[in-house]
């Protein structure tokens, strides 16, 4: 798989899930970066490949990844200002 992609979930109970994955997905929009959504609800193959590629056998979404390159952490980089440099697109 190639380009950015967002692991997500549209099935969780936490609060704090849906916000940072709103978080992350109107970040993204906002700056008009392109991105894949990868809902890990509909296959556990999928929830598997995140934690795989994220390095974290117990990782929740969001999770983001370009490429085969795990990111790190979002927020972070928001406040940080380095957006492109985490994502890789730059």
């Amino acid at each position: 798989m190639s380009g950015l992609r967002v692991y997500s979930t549209s099935v969780t109970g936490s609060r704090e899930i849906k916000s940072q994955q709103s978080e992350v997905t109107r970040i993204l929009d906002g700056k008009r970066i392109q991105y894949q959504l990868v809902d890990i609800s509909q296959d556990n193959a999928l929830r598997d490949e995140m934690r795989a590629l994220a390095g974290n056998p117990k990782a929740t979404p969001p999770q983001i990844v370009n490429g085969d390159q795990y990111c790190g952490l979002f927020v972070e980089a928001v406040e940080q200002n380095t957006l492109q440099e985490f994502l890789k697109l730059a």
